[in-house]
């Protein structure tokens, strides 16, 4: 992007915020329904500042321009903010201000007092909790009714127009219908007569409906609302058949514009209504006027986290698929970078290639992690024309990467030796393995957290002084959003239950700044284990199908018990696979998935 054009769109901002006597403006990440990515037509900050991050918040006023992220994006931000008056904020790094000192501060100097967001896309909780900051400043107050982007942003995207399309039965395992009597029991059971949705894959999963409005996420672009009566459907009505809309109202489900939220919510006259201040957007929580707004997340998300008989067998079958695509992979990698010519970017093409190969390939669950050596060690990294690193024979491939299929999503992490690796990659290597293994291997109470079960993923990384910062473990969709809550297993506290159904990441991982990274990663079914007078036992069952990469092990790091779940593991990928390989590849996926033993001399 020019920067001349960031310096316009700047000039731009500025002339209507003082029109409109605002004296900063703050662009968040966000969009309406507070999704992992975000449509194009509310890129705004992406607009305004000319920085792609999917994290990341810029502020501007009158004669000054910020902006924050993370230490994902320290260098592209660096990269991409260069010749535009933003000066990068980095977070969490000792000396840098919040959003609301560095307010506080440049506002004081020219006697600023209001400070401007858009209501639609940031939350309730999140325009509550800067409010009360900002007020800490100084008494600067906050508006919320403005967006500036609908009068600067001339060729701004339109909100997606994509087809809406069912999820038949026959792969969602249980009707609308059904679903929806499901959740009116449960407001019942809490009392409240409503319950009004934002976030998108809850929507998609309560109706059975898929879309593509939404980067790597199978989901469209709606609002929903359920009381005892009524439920109701906002979407652009362009993006449903007449068929659809008609199977709809035989189920109940009436359709309106999805421009007409607002409206509907400030007519809403029931009593009560449960609404989660995380998700759903300020303007839209205030719109309500009804006596009593229960402030808790969605019931759906956790009646959508438990997978019902059909969706597991569906997870089942991507599994296969996506095993296929990777065993083929696998055995083309390492001769095709000994030829040389491959890189980070080409073998991502090549993997995405198998995997449409496949039957009911939809896309990719999320943007591959494709880190050589040192790039493994960038725990979010993406490869992009700059950093495009190409491969050798020697040292480590640090490769996550997913698909989606009609009838499940995958999420798989490998670490693979393409020649030659140092004791050191090979011992953390080890390491990471065994944590993995220690996870895969728990048995749990029914309804433990998963900050309980994290501790056993990195014990004996623990052990040597090492950690990971990012979590252990997410729930997966079925062909829905790779990350789904609300369970997760990571050091902080979360307190969402574990139950059986449920489908969960293990991946551990280290990083080695600037040399390396290793993550070992399969997707899990959490399954019943046995039932005594303590009450129900629970365990995991790896959903992935891929052979772990044997080479760097150093064997005689594994306990006995570690060593036969990677064996009995192996020889289950095996089984699974072979019957759907031709003889080159059931051959080189017998190989590695030969039995490992400890050198007994």
């Amino acid at each position: 992007m020019e920067k001349v054009t960031i310096a316009e769109r700047l000039n731009a901002l500025r002339e209507e915020m003082r029109r409109e006597h605002i004296d900063a403006f703050i662009f968040p990440s966000t969009d309406p329904h507070h999704g992992e990515y975000v449509p194009d037509h509310w890129k705004g900050r992406e607009f305004i500042s000319g920085f792609d991050g999917s994290a990341g918040t810029a502020v501007v006023t009158a004669n000054e321009a910020a902006l924050w992220t993370d230490s994902r994006y320290f260098i592209a931000a660096a990269q991409q903010l260069e010749g535009t008056e933003f000066v990068l904020m980095k977070e969490r790094v000792e000396g840098t201000p919040s959003i609301e000192e560095w307010l506080g501060k440049k506002l004081a100097l020219v006697n600023g007092t209001v400070v401007g967001v858009d209501g639609m896309v940031n939350s309730k909780n999140e325009v509550e909790t800067l409010t009360k900051a900002l007020r800490r400043r100084g008494g600067i107050t906050l508006r919320t009714n403005y967006d500036p982007l609908r009068v600067i942003w001339r060729d701004r995207p339109s909100i997606p127009l994509s087809p809406v399309v069912e999820h038949p039965i026959a792969l969602a395992g249980e009707s609308r219908v059904s679903k929806i009597k499901r959740i009116r029991e449960e407001l019942k059971a809490r009392r409240v007569r409503g319950l009004f949705v934002s976030e998108l894959d809850e929507i998609a999963w309560t109706l059975n409906i898929r879309g593509i409005d939404v980067h790597c996420n199978p989901v469209a672009v709606a609002y929903l609302l359920i009381t005892m009566c009524d439920v109701v459907l906002f979407v652009d009505l362009r993006k449903l058949s007449e068929e659809l809309i008609e199977r709809l109202r035989m189920d109940g489900v009436k359709v309106e514009d999805y421009t007409e939220v607002k409206n509907c919510l400030q007519r809403y006259d029931e009593y009560g209504i449960l609404m989660d201040a995380n998700v759903t957007a300020y303007t839209l929580y205030n719109s309500v006027n009804c006596q009593e707004k229960i402030d808790a997340p969605s019931p759906i998300q956790m009646m959508k986290a438990i997978k019902n008989e059909t969706e597991i067998n569906g997870f089942r079958q991507a599994m296969l698929k996506d095993g296929v695509a990777l065993v083929k992979f696998l055995k083309w990698l390492k001769p095709a970078v000994a030829e040389g010519g491959q890189t980070e970017i080409s073998i991502d093409r090549k993997l995405t290639q198998l995997r449409a190969k496949q039957k009911g390939f939809k896309g990719l669950s999320f943007d591959t992690i494709a880190g050589y050596e040192a790039h493994g060690a960038i725990v979010h990294y993406e490869a992009t024309k700059e950093s495009n690193a190409p491969l050798e024979p020697k040292g480590l491939l640090l490769l996550d990467s997913g698909a989606q299929y009609e009838d499940g999503t995958t999420d798989i992490t490998r670490t693979i030796a393409l020649g030659e690796v140092s004791e050191k990659q090979r011992h953390i290597y080890t390491l990471v393995l065994k944590g993995n293994i220690q996870l895969a291997m728990l048995k749990f109470p029914k309804g433990a957290t998963g900050t309980q079960l994290d501790a056993l993923a990195r014990k004996d990384l623990w052990r040597e002084g090492l950690n990971y910062m990012h979590g252990t473990g997410h729930g997966v969709g079925a062909y829905l959003n790779v990350h789904e809550g609300p369970h997760q297993i990571r050091m902080e506290w979360r307190p969402a239950p574990i139950y059986e159904g449920m489908t969960v990441t293990d991946e551990p991982g280290i990083y080695v700044e600037g040399e390396f990274g290793v993550r070992i990663e399969n997707t899990m079914l959490i399954t019943p284990y046995l039932k005594t007078a303590f009450g129900e036992f629970l365990g995991m069952e790896p959903l992935t199908l891929c052979p772990i990469d044997t080479e760097p092990i150093i064997v005689e790091m594994l306990t006995d018990e570690e060593l036969q779940w990677l064996n009995d593991y192996h020889a289950h990928v095996n089984e699974a696979l072979a019957p759907l390989l031709d003889e080159e590849h059931r051959q080189w996926l017998k190989k590695m998935t030969n039995p490992l033993k400890k050198d007994e001399a």
